[in-house]
């Protein structure tokens, strides 16, 4: 239970004991359409897959050594060697955020339902959680963030697009966020499903100081397995927030897949086109069968099943589909994150919708 008393006779730090545990994905997965954790449905390049089987005992009992990838992405995203980190995964990347800049009592923006990392590191440092909520229809809180940016927060995390409703912001309105927002407050763009959205705000980190983005190799890469992600800022605020960086934060295979996957273009232009003929197919499906969804800007549809929505992810579990139960984001039954699989997995998860008593 939130705020309840630590058990543990280790003097354990107050914001950790009122902490919400996160529940990462459960095992058992492997042999399952796994349509709840908005993986790549066709798995990584073979490109990919060569580079790790070179590997040698070498390099593998070497420390890594992550320079040639770090210059070769910098190239691949337009930017600097100077204003890119490589991180483990846009986890580390946020958490690396929260470390430089939040001391204990300082406010954290978010907009919520998020990605739940943003409030997971931001608690871990004793922040105070700021979180406008958006509504029903999934419109995006403006007057209630505009008032929370007056106030100057010290970091606020933004998703585009945003995971579990699907909102995708427009230059023009991230401008504005931009605008809004304190030179003293870092504005954190999480670009985790760029490739699905084509907008992007890299080319502005040397017009903003207060900008960081991140991006992940976890999504159209393919690479979620190998935890591989990249940080983007003004190269000042790079060298800073490398004093707070480990020296080896990637390992070997992520950086010998990292190479290999930015090499494999065709692989990525693949797993749009699967994606976006897979959404085709699911969005029309689910109007066959009634079910309300969400415009969405990434890899995944957010669906209301209405008060049968837990059955139906539990009955949909028992067939070997796995869909994402996000009503306790919501304060309420039915809302199910659903990633976009190929026309194939669509066809096979609307099919066993219609069988569901």
């Amino acid at each position: 239970m939130k705020g309840a008393p630590s058990k543990s006779s280790a003097p354990v730090r107050r914001a950790v004991e009122k902490m919400r545990a996160y529940h990462p994905p459960l095992e058992g997965r492997t042999d399952k359409l796994r349509l709840d954790f908005n993986e790549n449905p066709i798995g990584c390049s073979p490109k990919v897959r060569r580079a790790l089987a070179k590997l040698s005992a070498k390099t593998i009992c070497s420390y890594p050594e992550q320079e040639t990838l770090r210059r070769k992405a910098a190239r691949h995203f337009g930017v600097a060697v100077e204003e890119l980190l490589l991180t483990n995964g846009t986890d580390e990347a946020l958490s690396l955020v929260v470390n430089a800049f939040v001391e204990s009592r300082d406010t954290v923006l978010l907009v919520e339902p998020t990605y739940a990392m943003y409030r997971f590191y931001s608690e871990l440092a004793g922040a105070r959680i700021v979180a406008p909520r958006y509504d029903e229809s999934m419109h995006f809180p403006w007057d209630a963030v505009t008032k929370a940016l007056a106030r100057g927060p010290r970091v606020f995390f933004l998703a585009n697009p945003n995971s579990p409703t699907g909102n995708l912001l427009s230059l023009r309105e991230l401008s504005r966020i931009l605008a809004a927002a304190k030179r003293t407050t870092m504005v954190v763009i999480d670009e985790a499903y760029f490739e699905f959205s084509g907008v992007t705000v890299i080319p502005w980190i040397r017009r903003h100081r207060n900008l960081i983005v991140t991006r992940t190799f976890s999504k159209t890469a393919g690479l979620a397995g190998l935890r591989l992600g990249c940080l983007f800022v003004n190269r000042e605020t790079a060298a800073i927030m490398r004093k707070a960086q480990s020296p080896y934060p990637v390992n070997v295979a992520a950086l010998a897949a990292g190479d290999a996957a930015i090499d494999d273009r065709k692989f990525i232009a693949r797993t749009l086109r699967e994606v976006q003929a897979g959404r085709r197919e699911l969005e029309r499906g689910l109007a066959r069968l009634g079910v309300r969804s969400f415009p969405s800007g990434g890899n995944f549809l957010l669906a209301y099943f209405g008060e049968r929505g837990k059955a139906i992810v539990a009955a949909l579990a028992r067939k070997g589909i796995l869909l994402r139960d996000r009503s306790s984001d919501f304060g309420g039954a039915g809302y199910v994150r659903i990633t976009l699989g190929t026309r194939p997995q669509a066809r096979r998860l609307l099919a066993e919708l219609g069988r569901v008593p």
